[in-house]
């Protein structure tokens, strides 16, 4: 049941203690360090995994305006930016197509984003050579070669275009939104749109070849968007505007594309996106349809790209960017390969938001560029294209949405630029096995806690576990939050339509008035935001206040399962169960929905990368025959389990860190989770000097011990290792962690993941 760890469990060695438990204040910075690169760590601790690593990058001046009219009248204006602009821009790229010659043909969107400001921008597909970047040289710049411009002559549109009484019948971002386009076998273009959505059939040189090809799903439902030029007036649209052909693929033999919906079907799953199969030699769809399931239903599906029969990337983004970026995904999937859910399993290639980039391509060039250094970041708000060269490497490309995108220099527009990465196998230092890193909520000291941002930035940083603290809605689904009351972790405070649900309750003992998850449906939770719980200590955190969603359960499973550790390790999932015998009395009982979910994500066996904790024992003992997911008895610092006290019991957490409770603890639990104070009681001074026993205690009871909550501000420091008076200056964290694994802790559970990292692989290295 327990993980080997790499110190012996039954003592603590003075000397070792001595060694890194310093006697006075220190007076380190506030900069959390890096991850121990592998040279510094003990050899064993390292894996060959695949590290994503830049080759070559180029730009396109975001400023740069083509020959044509002016474009823009109507464009709202932005990074000190106002049309009209003198000529035809290009806002970046939501499709290209590589011709094996060092060129590309890049496929610009609607111009302006709406359908009411780009009626004086052409559709353009443009055929650019890129000089890239790379670790041998090359400029970085792109020279524009020509452009073919989309046209209707034929009369092929039925309805009336922009350009309609022209001979060239040019046609506009008014007309079709265009987003993603597949070459044919004959050199002609396939395209896909939103507005309809529509996929248009272009000869290489721009002529539209047929009427618009509506969208039908199987049984013949016609998909429409509000902005469906043919949407009748009786009628209603299924589908939302901009939610269309943003993303298509095209089968190697050429007869098959496959569009694929930006956004879900109104009344849908919202986290379903349905994949279609369209035959170009019978020109109609054949009826088959697949589901591929978004991380979570705000996000997008930007792009695909056929690699090999049946098997398609599949690009996935959220809507932020900058530092705010959460989602820039490239998934595989494969046709042929469904889960019990019906949904296509999915496998993470690549995460944009953290490539290796050893050359420093960009980093002379683009000084001071967000995302630009040795690790290089793809954080645009539109991440729109991907393509597998033939030597196998990966080109994406953005959409700039110019003149308002600024992820790399905020306030100033974004280039629209492309990037080269090669999917190469290198050995990189890996987290010590005898010490695992929970990230605390996420990585909560850099964003606001229980969020997908905090989630994915703790992987960034390496841990190998991210924590979910689950709570039930009205309606029965559990969703992730610190507490059931969310006044201080959302913005429900500042929702009019939600001030009558303030109340005041009882919880576990405590009097606590507020708004509550379990008088909101998860529709209703999901209307609102996640703010900072500590914004005094992480003034930071603020800027992402208002941001990001409420997860449920299963999309923080989901994200952990699609996700890769920094040692190439499926990323672990540890939920606490808030608050069991309380929602129990609700009726909303947690455990059994807990389990239901791990299943379901097909986390059920011993070794499955989950662990269930809680600070309640008959919850535990429950699931010990409910599941063979590891357990985890929390143990606190004072008091007692909230259902012992309601239960009558006088015993306390005092009880449960005794020899004999611990090895009470070991007959349904794998391990406990002990408040740090536990492990070393603190000085009058608030210093920690001496561990207690109950570490030892916990090993010879064939427990793990894992400690929380490592945090590194000064507020929540021992004073001996405090940098400052400062309660929101950070300290010495590291040596702090190091401090109890000496003691002989095994598992780590911290705010900053990146510093908890660094210190179990340096103390391994030490020990080595």
């Amino acid at each position: 049941m327990r993980t080997p760890r790499l110190l012996a469990a039954s003592f603590c060695s003075a000397a070792l203690l001595a060694s890194v438990l310093p006697s006075h204040a220190v007076a380190s910075g506030s900069v959390a360090p890096s991850p121990t690169p592998a040279s510094a760590t003990a050899a064993k601790d390292t894996a060959k995994v695949v590290v994503p690593t830049l080759t070559a990058r180029a730009q396109i001046d975001a400023d740069l305006v083509t020959s044509g009219p002016p474009s823009g009248a109507q464009a709202t204006a932005a990074n000190g930016r106002q049309g009209p602009f003198d000529g035809q821009i290009i806002p970046g790229f939501s499709g290209m197509l590589d011709n094996g010659d060092g060129t590309f043909w890049g496929l610009p969107d609607n111009g302006f984003g709406a359908k009411n400001n780009s009626s004086d921008f052409l559709l353009r597909m443009y055929k650019i050579r890129p000089d890239f970047e790379t670790a041998s040289g090359g400029t970085g710049e792109v020279a524009i070669q020509k452009f073919i411009e989309l046209r209707d002559p034929n009369h092929n549109i039925s309805w009336k275009i922009v350009n309609e009484y022209t001979k060239k019948r040019l046609l506009t971002g008014a007309d079709f939104d265009v987003e993603s386009v597949v070459r044919a076998k004959d050199g002609s273009f396939w395209i896909g749109e939103e507005f309809g959505p529509f996929l248009l059939h272009f000869s290489k040189d721009g002529v539209l070849l047929q009427a618009p090809v509506p969208m039908t799903l199987p049984g013949g439902t016609a998909v429409k968007s509000p902005s469906n030029p043919t949407l009748g007036a009786n009628e209603t649209a299924n589908l939302r505007n901009s939610s269309g052909f943003e993303a298509m693929a095209g089968s190697k033999n050429g007869r098959y594309l496959y569009p694929i919906l930006e956004g879900y079907l109104n009344g849908d799953d919202m986290r379903r996106r349905v994949i279609s199969e369209f035959d170009t030699r019978l020109n109609r769809y054949t009826g088959r349809t697949w589901s591929y399931q978004t991380d979570t239903d705000a996000n997008y599906v930007a792009d695909a790209f056929m690699v090999s029969g049946r098997t398609m990337l599949i690009m996935e983004r959220d809507n932020f960017w900058g530092p705010k970026a959460v989602t820039k995904r490239v998934y595989k999937i494969n046709l042929d390969t469904a889960e019990k859910s019906g949904f296509l399993a999915k496998e993470l290639v690549v995460d944009l938001l953290k490539i290796d980039n050893p050359a420093g391509i960009g980093t002379k060039t683009d000084p001071g560029a967000y995302g630009v250094g040795t690790t290089f970041s793809f954080p645009f708000q539109s991440v729109e294209t991907i393509v597998q060269l033939k030597d196998g490497r990966l080109l994406t490309a953005v959409d700039n949405n110019y003149p308002g995108n600024d992820a790399r220099h905020p306030g100033e527009p974004d280039n629209t630029e492309i990037a080269i990465i090669d999917l190469q196998k290198k050995r990189v230092a890996a987290n010590p096995a005898g010490h695992i890193v929970f990230s605390h909520r996420g990585a909560s000291g850099y964003r606001p806690e229980h969020t997908l941002a905090a989630y994915e930035l703790a992987i960034q940083q390496c841990a190998d576990y991210i924590e979910p603290d689950l709570v039930s809605t009205k309606d029965g689904v559990l969703v992730d939050r610190h507490e059931n009351e969310i006044s201080g972790t959302t913005d429900v405070a500042t929702r009019p339509e939600f001030a009558d649900r303030k109340t005041t309750k009882v919880i576990d003992g405590a009097k606590l008035t507020g708004w509550f998850t379990e008088d909101f449906t998860l529709a209703e939770l999901r209307s609102l935001r996640a703010v900072e719980r500590l914004p005094q200590l992480r003034a930071a955190n603020v800027a992402y206040n208002g941001l990001y969603q409420v997860p449920t359960f299963a999309e923080v499973v989901d994200y952990a399962r699609h996700s890769v550790s920094c040692s190439g390790k499926p990323v672990g999932v540890i939920p606490e169960i808030k608050h069991g015998s309380y929602f129990d009395r609700l009726g909303l009982s947690m455990e059994e929905k807990t389990v239901a979910t791990l299943e379901a994500a097909g986390y059920g066996k011993k070794s499955s990368p989950v662990v269930i904790q809680s600070f309640e024992v008959g919850n535990l003992q429950e699931l010990n025959k409910m599941t063979k997911v590891q357990l985890v008895q929390l143990v606190d610092c004072s008091g007692a389990p909230a259902d012992w006290v309601a239960g009558g019991s006088t015993k306390t957490y005092k009880d449960i860190t005794t020899a004999a409770g611990l090895r009470q603890v070991a007959k349904y639990a794998d391990s406990v989770g002990l408040c740090k104070d536990v492990m070393f009681p603190k000085a009058a001074d608030g210093s920690i000097r001496k561990p207690s026993s109950v570490i030892a205690d916990a090993h010879a009871a064939g427990l793990d011990v894992t400690g929380w909550t490592f945090r590194a501000e000064n507020n929540f420091l021992p004073t001996n290792l405090r940098s400052s008076a400062n309660p929101a200056e950070q300290g010495d964290l590291k040596r702090e962690i190091k401090t109890f694994l000496a003691a002989g802790m095994d598992n780590v559970f911290s705010d900053q993941p990146d510093i908890a990292v660094a210190a179990v692989r340096e103390f391994a290295a030490e020990q080595a």
